[in-house]
């Protein structure tokens, strides 16, 4: 049966140049021209608040009233955000926040950490948002003293003093200014108000700050755990994030009707994608933002479905697990499906890969609600490469794509072994580490491209605008007893999808033993679903639950159908109650796996998983 067309998007021709170099490595180029970077990140804000002065740039709700469920939007327009920066930028100076005296921002999303963002950048400073696992999750704080004495701030802003307070006793905090917007408890004694800072009349000091801006400022140090050990503070210039920002705009053809772009995202702004790939190029093209409070997570998934009840997006990007849970709600209500499908041009995901089936009941919806798919986009890149460097650009019924390079980059495939690593150099590539020059040195090859450690392949050889696929990460591929070799990221891929919605990631197992195996990180929601437990059922249990494994050992016997090699059957399975540890470091900066990080750290469950006989929460196939 024939599908329906897409929803028209207008895309430029695909085009890409290669090069393949005698030594074997290939250069990719996008011979399309990019769009026109502003001088600096608050040349935007300062356009739209003369050009569309009433247009929302951001929106939150408040705190729900007694009675209340969810609270009422409180917005923020162009023109009120850029006369709320210039007076928090004229605030900062005064407090001796200037270029090279960062603002450290320890609060999740708000209008608040918008304002203070863009107010500090205003000044040349460098603004510093910390991810507040480090202070809410973590138990040791020590991510949080090692950021706080690399950057050394001259001012610290929360959104909540009661909240951050135990953190801030981690920190030796006394000569520093203090900024909160809500319950200032002990430790921010002589704490400002952010209200007390919009009181504030702007000076020609603001205006010889922003004169002073140009493409070598620091506009951010944005954090980055790597591989191991302590976090790395990747140097964000205003070059990397203008230019960023405009390398895909001219992939499109804008009509002149077209709407400005409308989001809903709860993507963190102290990840590159949610602060610089959201935020600001969002701000870039003028658009609204309605930061999202809710999470896909169990409890906290309903705010998100509200707000897609009451604001139509434009366009839609959002993690796989959140897709996971948002199908459920599109197909048993109408009603919520016509508004979110109402005037979405596309839908995006990042983090990994959206399994073909979860894509499938997508278009399925959409079809039923429209008439029309709604195409569905990727992209890659890293907190170094400020961060989009490929994405899809084209019509494309594949999951899993990176794309092919954006205008402005240089793409260099390089010989790793069996693999191709991934290199980038551009405009919008970090200049380094912030006080690390050993790893900056070793981040960079003798041609000055930066080394992502990841491995991509064409999905056609022959036909290289059919995009390049991630291949796994360049050291984590290993031998069977066999010596046969695992492509462990393609497996990686391939265990989430035969997990049928029922693993949001895995660990992929079998270093000299004679087959593969998997741990697998569960998604609690789907797999209670799945076996009919009730919501509140412990992981310990939810992860032995008969109906949770039968359902993984058919989607891997199905799997196993299709991969009859050794190196490519998945034999064995553990569900892991513990999801993935920060402080540990087995989580790096883009939400991926470290899997030798990982695989060391629960060595007891690898054992576990090999063992003979296997026990009764261990899927055999």
């Amino acid at each position: 049966m024939s599908l329906p067309p897409f929803r028209k998007v207008d895309f430029v021709e695909t085009r890409v140049d290669v090069e393949r170099r005698d030594d074997g490595s290939i250069v990719l180029e996008n011979p399309h021209p990019m769009g026109d970077p502003a001088a600096n990140v608050i040349e935007p804000l300062k356009k739209w608040a003369s050009e569309a002065p009433d247009r929302v740039w951001l929106a939150k709700r408040r705190a729900p009233e007694p009675g209340q469920e969810f609270g009422e939007w409180e917005t923020i327009t162009y023109a009120q955000a850029y006369d709320r920066v210039r007076r928090i930028a004229q605030a900062l100076i005064d407090r001796g926040v200037e270029p090279g005296k960062p603002l450290m921002i320890l609060s999740g999303n708000s209008l608040e950490h918008a304002m203070m963002t863009y107010g500090a950048m205003a000044t040349g400073a460098a603004a510093v948002p910390v991810s507040p696992s480090y202070s809410l999750i973590s138990s040791d704080y020590a991510k949080l003293r090692y950021v706080f004495e690399l950057i050394e701030p001259q001012a610290i802003f929360v959104q909540d003093g009661v909240m951050f307070e135990k953190a801030m006793g981690a920190l030796d905090v006394e000569n520093l200014s203090l900024i909160h917007v809500e319950n200032p408890g002990p430790a921010f004694h002589g704490s400002t108000s952010y209200d007390d800072l919009l009181k504030t009349e702007p000076t020609d000091a603001v205006d010889a700050a922003y004169e002073a801006l140009d493409y070598d400022t620091v506009a951010k140090y944005l954090f980055t755990s790597g591989s191991t050990g302590m976090p790395k503070a990747v140097i964000t210039t205003h070059r990397m994030m203008c230019v960023n920002a405009v390398m895909a705009t001219k992939l499109i053809e804008e009509g002149p009707d077209d709407p400005p772009p409308t989001l809903v995202n709860w993507l963190p702004w102290n990840h590159v994608f949610g602060g610089n790939a959201v935020l600001n190029n969002l701000l870039t093209a003028g658009g609204t933002l309605y930061i999202d409070g809710g999470r896909p997570v169990a409890g906290q998934f309903a705010e998100t479905v509200q707000n897609l009840r009451e604001v139509a997006p434009t366009t839609y990007t959002n993690v796989p697990a959140a897709y996971v849970m948002l199908i459920e709600e599109l197909e048993r209500d109408d009603v919520l499906a016509k508004n979110f499908f109402s005037r979405l041009r596309s839908m995006g995901y990042g983090g990994a890969a959206l399994n073909q089936d979860l894509a499938e009941r997508m278009q399925a919806v959409a079809i039923r609600i429209t008439g029309e798919r709604i195409l569905f986009t990727s992209g890659y890149g890293a907190t170094e490469t400020a961060p989009t460097i490929m994405n899809t650009h084209w019509e494309t019924e594949r999951m899993g794509l990176l794309g092919l390079p954006l205008p402005g980059v240089q793409i260099k495939l390089v010989p790793a072994g069996l693999k191709m690593e991934v290199r980038v150099k551009g405009d919008c590539i970090t200049p380094g580490y912030y006080k690390n020059p050993e790893k900056t040195a070793d981040a960079f090859d003798e041609e000055g491209f930066y080394k992502l450690g990841d491995a991509a392949k064409f999905v056609d050889e022959n036909d290289p605008k059919q995009g390049i696929v991630f291949n796994g990460r360049v050291v984590e591929d290993f031998k069977l007893s066999s010596g046969t070799w695992v492509n462990a990221g393609r497996m990686r891929v391939q265990a989430v999808e035969a997990g049928g919605g029922l693993i949001n990631d895995c660990l992929v197992a079998g270093l000299d033993e004679p087959y593969v195996g998997v741990l697998g990180f569960p998604n609690l929601p789907a797999c209670r679903k799945a076996a009919g437990l009730a919501d509140d059922t412990p992981a310990d249990d939810v992860v032995r639950a008969p109906g949770v494994l039968e359902r993984i050992a058919e989607g891997l016997r199905e799997h196993n159908s299709r991969n009859p090699g050794s190196s490519t059957q998945i034999r064995r399975a553990l569900l892991l109650a513990e999801p993935p540890s920060l402080d540990a470091g087995e989580l790096t900066d883009k939400g991926y796996i470290n899997q030798s990080v990982s695989l060391t750290r629960r060595k007891d469950m690898v054992d576990k998983l090999f063992t003979d006989p296997p026990g009764n929460d261990v899927v055999v196939v």
